[in-house]
């Protein structure tokens, strides 16, 4: 299906990480899959676009207004969304939750508003919209042998996912008057002053601060990836190369705290297909 193709495009373009894991799917989960991350991948790209904020907001609405489509069974082959075509097909063969994308919406909302997080449990609630949000959404395509318990190991590894995320895009997302780490930490660690600059200044225990969301963001990776047992071979490879994708990029800002100030931190190519292999394997990395 031509629709599938487009997705399938957007995510060998857009989603070097993701697609490292999905390429080890067996070809109807990762042509689901694709389906998935394209809408994923154009909510996220509605929230930091160029257009303003009323604009922005209509976008995420007609979102709502196509999943309300999908969820009717009211989108046929010749609609001219191929996203909407192949999502629609993708949830007509598998259980997929389409919900998780209402709340993958809400997430993106709260950094419209600027919604600022006090709290760690606060901060809990949007990693749950944005991220938490996609691994119950792939649940829904892996199939899981028990779906109560794999949807709060999924949640828990999207916690991990998105605290590694925050930490990884700490000059960039100041740069663009975005902080996501809750105002308690930057206070305790003398980093309220934000990260602005590639230096923080005298009396800020900036490696002190990530060392704790880095601790944070390892223990919720411990706890997540007690899903992979529950998950079939192929779809077990899928989530532990992404999840071990990003275990990585978190051990090298733990290592190099500062390195997150200078620039975005990244894994080389051949490190991510490594961990990829690792996982088909069935290793974790």
């Amino acid at each position: 299906m031509a629709a599938y193709r487009y997705c399938e495009a957007v995510t060998a373009l857009q989603a070097r990480n993701f697609s490292y894991g999905i390429r080890l799917l067996p070809e109807s989960k990762r042509l689901a899959m694709s389906a998935l991350y394209a809408l994923a991948r154009r909510v996220d790209d509605i929230g930091d676009g160029e257009l303003p904020p009323e604009r922005k907001t209509e976008q995420l609405r007609q979102t709502r207004d196509l999943l309300d489509q999908i969820r009717a069974g009211a989108v046929s082959e010749e609609d001219t969304d191929p996203i909407k075509v192949a999502l629609a097909d993708a949830a007509r063969r598998f259980p997929i939750p389409l919900g998780g994308f209402d709340e993958l919406i809400d997430g993106v909302e709260m950094d419209l508003k600027g919604v600022e997080y006090q709290t760690f449990e606060d901060l809990k609630v949007y990693c749950r919209c944005v991220a938490g949000s996609i691994g119950r959404l792939s649940l829904g395509v892996y199939g899981c042998e028990d779906p109560e318990l794999g949807e709060r190991y999924a949640d828990t590894l999207g916690l991990a996912l998105q605290l590694t995320n925050i930490l990884r895009d700490l000059r960039e997302d100041a740069a663009n008057g975005r902080t996501y780490l809750p105002t308690e930490d930057l206070v305790r660690f003398g980093c309220g002053d934000g990260f602005d600059s590639a230096r923080m200044p005298a009396g800020a225990d900036f490696t002190g601060l990530v060392a704790f969301e880095a601790d944070r963001a390892q223990r919720a990776f411990e706890e997540g990836l007690r899903l992979l047992p529950m998950l079939d071979r192929r779809s077990r490879a899928c989530t532990a190369a992404m999840a071990g994708i990003y275990h990585r990029l978190l051990a090298r800002i733990a290592a190099e705290p500062e390195s997150v100030l200078r620039g975005r931190v990244s894994l080389p190519g051949w490190q991510k297909a490594y961990v990829a292999l690792s996982g088909l394997a069935g290793g974790r990395s």
